[in-house]
């Protein structure tokens, strides 16, 4: 049987050039009348469509969309915005999709849709050919919204900067263009487009260490970047930058949101922006305003190129990228929005709405709106949107905003969404890394290991256990009351929480995206300075970002230059970023936190496009031994102990139980007291037991043996006497201290380093003399089982561990 010929037009939704000089437009709309292809040409010179097109004037008590109804194709003049507007009627619906070819189309041409239907906002339907639409396959976006009448699809006024209408009231007939953002055609065709592409740099889950930045505010004050690429794609894939990534250690790169935004109503109305990007206006073209001056003036295709260099370069200094991602809503807010793309072209189809009332948004983000993922369009709008960032920039995994709400069906959380199917079963999505933010705003939104295999997901039971144990649970401590973590809190969490990830036969800790400070919080640094938020400068009163922080102030709100109370800051930052690297799981750590950056207490710094997110430099050139590089040196030196250890190299738990009904002791970890005895029932749970030692073995490594002592007395820890031991980290060593033999505390003379010309060869320190919180031992050495009860302060195998901090030391040679 001969194969039918195939259909004229693609099956999917986007613009599509074809060979003879024109484009196949594919747009979904199932419910519309009718839709137009729109393409703007400049008023000053020819147009591409003059032979074809009828021309339009203005006719007494006819608009332009009375006119257009009655012609195939049709152009427009409007003088005030030297534009040309020429309007092609789409065929359809067919399965819901409306189709036209072009017969000429080109690199950088503007275009968008317009849709008719019916005006019944009551019913959820609120279609108007008045409002030009962004395209949702869109691959460059050129142009922002203005706060204009002309916006809305609903009839509406601007008072005082707000607007004032009802989005249930009678349909808007002033014209969006000139308002709005525009659709921009980027040719794609190129099949040389991936020559020289460098190899992506599949870093294993097991030797994974994530860094969330900003690209704009991580390079923003850069010193090192001449003044047009600060803040820019282009200047973070600057070799000075890749160079200081390169010295911390980390291996992957996760990006705040770089997908074109578009900052919410409630924002515009009081002139501000969304400087975090989680407001998505286009999930196919990057963020323009990220690009240099230069790529944004020759239009959108160098936008786009300026990010695919920024992924090729990163590729290159062997940095994964990983993107965040926000699927759950759109940047169109709830039914008061503007009408940008999606509720224009079909509103019914592509948000989620309440059972009772159809004209109601079902909204769990918080943000006015939330995508159906039940509908599968939706689902294979997302896919396709992932596909393009992976195999055309080069994009290496995704971190999912509000996971929750892609993974609800009929309201209710599912791990068995199709959504998540179509993610695991992808050929390309299914073998990148892919991160779930696991909660949303919605009912028994709290979903925290239970998404499954191969989805890893940010463990905030990680975050608040180990700030409350290293901050609150001290402070409490100090006024004599009893603390909230306990032992086997801590263990679990150290361990790579088990207790939530462990759903799955080979589910392992790398699961657990382990961190301490995230962009939406205080910083590290803090969460030591501030005991409450100070978000005065969004505008809301400080009623935004959240109450319970888990931060200590230490005696004084904010900065202090107070020796004791910095001393007191610094240590409490290190034992939080130690108890994070040292931890089973993956690791992610907030850019800055290295170096002990500050928001001022802002801990929803989402509105703050100035010095108050962008990290400060000024240390980096510093011709004295500075509390930053003091802090950046600690940790990028553990950073590399985490990475040299095979330890690490691994996705197991050690845990002698998990969810999935394995009863199992480990050989791989062991626990113990200062007194060298393996803890009782009792010491498991009770909180007031704050100092033990954990002990990692391998049967092809010596083991470590992580000391932790969160009492704010100097603790003693007995260790085998045949082993002669070298210190390798200690977080005490940022107040100049590392333990040492019997109750002597050894005080370090300070580095007297001389700054280089490179910003990262201010790094290239002597950093062994530095410590981690591991003690390094032979396999075959006797444990610490084998230690007496009693204490004597001449034993030589006694060693000081500084108050509220974390050790460790190197085996040199056993005996």
């Amino acid at each position: 049987m001969k194969n039918p010929p195939l259909h004229r037009y693609a099956t999917r939704p986007g613009l599509y050039f074809t060979d003879d000089g024109g484009a196949d437009a594919v747009v979904r709309s199932e419910t519309a009348d009718q839709v137009w292809f729109c393409v703007l040409e400049p008023l000053d010179q020819p147009s591409a469509f003059y032979a074809d097109a009828a021309r339009l004037f203005n006719e007494p008590g006819l608009t332009f969309i009375d006119q257009a109804k009655k012609q195939r194709i049709c152009t427009r003049r409007i003088p005030s915005l030297n534009l040309r507007e020429t309007l092609f009627r789409m065929d359809g619906p067919n399965y819901g999709l409306w189709y036209v070819h072009v017969p000429q189309a080109w690199d950088g041409m503007q275009y968008g849709y317009r849709v008719n239907g019916p005006w019944d906002p009551n019913h959820g339907v609120s279609f108007n050919p008045y409002k030009l639409l962004l395209d949702p396959y869109a691959k460059g976006i050129e142009g922002k919204m203005e706060l204009d009448p002309g916006a809305f699809a609903y009839e509406c006024e601007i008072k005082n900067g707000k607007v004032a209408g009802s989005p249930f009231g009678p349909m808007s007939t002033v014209d969006s263009l000139g308002h709005m953002p525009v659709s921009v055609a980027i040719d794609d065709r190129d099949i040389n487009k991936h020559m020289g592409e460098p190899s992506h740099p599949h870093v294993p889950w097991s030797k994974t260490v994530i860094y969330e930045l900003h690209v704009k505010g991580f390079t923003a004050n850069a010193p090192w970047l001449p003044p047009e690429l600060r803040g820019t794609y282009a200047g973070l894939a600057h070799p000075a930058t890749l160079s200081y990534l390169q010295d911390l250690g980390v291996t992957s790169i996760e990006l705040l949101p770089i997908q074109a935004k578009q900052s919410e109503l409630f924002l515009q109305e009081r002139n501000r922006t969304n400087y975090w990007g989680y407001s998505t206006l286009g999930y196919f073209a990057p963020e323009a305003s990220y690009a240099t001056k230069q790529a944004q003036e020759a239009g959108a295709g160098a936008v786009r190129q300026e990010v695919i260099d920024m992924v090729r370069a990163m590729h290159e200094a062997g940095f994964e990228v990983i993107m965040d991602v926000v699927y759950n809503h759109t940047c169109e807010s709830g039914p008061e929005g503007p009408t940008i793309c999606w509720r224009g072209l079909d509103n019914l189809a592509y948000y989620r709405r309440t059972k009772d009332k159809v004209s109601r948004l079902y909204d769990t983000t918080g943000c006015g709106n939330s995508l159906d993922f039940t509908n599968t369009h939706v689902t294979t709008f997302a896919v396709d949107s992932l596909r393009y960032w992976a195999k055309r920039i080069g994009i290496d995994g995704f971190r999912f905003d509000l996971a929750a709400t892609l993974a609800r069906l009929d309201g209710e959380f599912t791990r068995y969404h199709p959504f998540l199917y179509a993610l695991r079963s992808d050929l390309l999505l299914g073998n990148l890394k892919m991160i779930m933010e696991p909660w949303d705003c919605g009912p028994n939104g709290w979903r925290t290991g239970q998404f499954g295999i191969p989805f890893a997901e940010w463990n905030d039971r990680f975050r608040d256990c180990t700030r409350t144990f290293w901050l609150t649970d001290v402070e409490r401590a100090r006024g004599g009351e009893t603390g909230d973590m306990t032992m086997q809190s801590m263990a679990t969490r150290l361990c790579g929480s088990a207790d939530l990830f462990a759903t799955d036969p080979g589910r392992g800790s790398t699961a657990s995206v382990n961190y301490v400070a995230c962009h939406d919080g205080f910083t590290t640094a803090d969460l030591t300075q501030y005991r409450h938020k100070h978000n005065e400068a969004n505008g809301e009163n400080n009623r935004d970002g959240s109450d319970n922080n888990h931060s200590v102030n230490f005696g004084h709100e904010g900065p202090f230059s107070d020796p004791i109370i910095t001393q007191q800051r610094e240590r409490a930052i290190m034992n939080m970023l130690g108890t994070l690297l040292l931890s089973l799981g993956t690791p992610m750590l907030l850019a800055g936190d290295e170096f002990g950056n500050s928001q001022n207490g802002n801990n929803n710094a989402y509105t703050q496009d100035n010095e108050t997110t962008w990290l400060d430099w000024d240390w980096l050139y510093s011709t004295e031994q500075t509390a930053e590089l003091k802090l950046f040196n600690l940790t990028s030196r553990l950073i590399a102990l985490r990475k040299a250890r095979d330890l690490y190299n691994h996705e197991d738990f050690f845990t002698r139980l998990s969810k999935i009904g394995l009863l199992k002791k480990s050989d791989r970890v062991h626990w113990f007291l200062p007194n060298g005895k393996t803890p009782h029932d009792a010491d498991w749970t009770n909180p007031s037991v704050r100092s033990f030692a954990m002990q990692l073995l391998s049967p092809d490594e010596p083991s470590l043996l992580i000391l932790v002592n969160g009492s704010d007395e100097n603790v003693r820890f007995h260790l085998p006497n045949d082993i002669e031991w070298e210190m390798i980290w200690s977080s005490a060593e940022i107040a100049g201290e590392y333990p040492g033999q019997g109750t002597q505390i050894e005080k370090l003379a300070e580095f007297d380093e001389e700054a280089e010309d490179k910003p990262a060869g201010r790094f290239r320190n002597h950093l062994q003399r530095l410590n981690t919180m591991y003690w390094q031992m032979d396999e075959n050495a006797d444990s610490l089982n084998s230690a007496d009860d009693g204490l004597s302060e001449d034993d030589p195998t006694l060693w000081t561990l500084p108050a509220l901090s974390i050790s460790a030391m190197k085996q040199i040679s056993t005996d």
